[in-house]
């Protein structure tokens, strides 16, 4: 069952028509978050994000688009389509049909669909994972690359190339060369005790799992965070990297060009993050 604007309707059942703005102009936002035994992880950050993104995108927001109503219309969809305990969850949010430069009004409309997790909680995946640059395109440095929306064309570029020549993932660069994350996740790299990240004025999307993430290091006196630009050169020098998003948790890169990494650290937190 697919949840349209709080109806109920059949995967199958068509809705929508030739008019949708997220088909049309990319005019849409979405959230993707885990829910285990009726539990939204994260919903909090999810919500507010949700928000922020379109006041930023200036979207009316509905008076009923309250914390409590979109929870409730996530768990009412998940119980709909048999109530299974692990769930992935897509809420996607986007304008009233109208043209590219005049929406018919400034109104949201919504969509939920669901499909079944392997896990209730974040593990490491241990199999190889190797990634590569890619360069053909790059992500601008600026607030909307910051802002999870339908307009992801160089992270569908980015993923073809990975999967013509035989990886895993790719990394994306900005124009300044600086690199910015990974086609579906924030990007962390581990040199000795330190852990860096790019920082969202270089253009990564402003992840869940990111932002979780970093209040927990802040916390361990183990670790010194670093919320800095990383250049493609750095990369082969450093002892571990990894990948977050709401889905995975924390995915470990084993393999870029020749260089092998480790996944100690990457154990040790996905622990502390579930």
């Amino acid at each position: 069952m697919v949840n349209f604007n709080g109806t109920l309707l059949p995967e199958g059942e068509l809705f929508l028509n030739q008019e949708n703005r997220g088909l049309q102009y990319g005019d849409a936002l979405f959230e993707t978050l885990r829910v285990v035994n009726g539990t939204l992880f994260f919903w909090e950050d999810h919500y507010f994000r949700l928000m922020a993104s379109m006041r930023i995108l200036r979207m009316d927001i509905p008076m009923e688009f309250t914390m409590e109503y979109l929870e409730a219309q996530v768990l009412k969809t998940v119980e709909a389509n048999g109530h299974n305990p692990k769930t992935r969850v897509k809420l996607l949010v986007f304008r009233n049909n109208g043209g590219l430069y005049t929406p018919t009004n400034n109104g949201v409309q919504f969509i939920i669909t669901v499909s079944a997790l392997e896990h209730p909680f974040y593990v490491v995946e241990d199999s190889s994972y190797e990634v590569e640059l890619f360069k053909d395109h790059y992500i601008n440095a600026d607030m909307l690359s910051n802002l999870k929306t339908t307009n992801k064309m160089v992270n569908v570029v980015a993923g073809v190339y990975a999967q013509e020549n035989g990886y895993d993932n790719c990394l994306l660069l900005n124009q300044k060369k600086q690199v910015v994350e990974a086609i579906n996740g924030n990007l962390f790299m581990v040199v000795g005790k330190t852990i860096k990240t790019p920082p969202l004025a270089d253009g990564c999307l402003d992840g869940i799992v990111r932002k979780k993430l970093i209040a927990l290091l802040q916390g361990l006196e183990a670790y010194d965070l670093e919320e800095a630009s990383i250049s493609p050169f750095e990369l082969q020098k450093a002892d571990e990297l990894f990948i977050t998003n709401a889905i995975q948790g924390l995915r470990p890169i084993t393999k870029y060009r020749k260089k092998e990494f480790g996944m100690e650290t990457v154990k040790n937190l996905v622990g502390k993050l579930n």
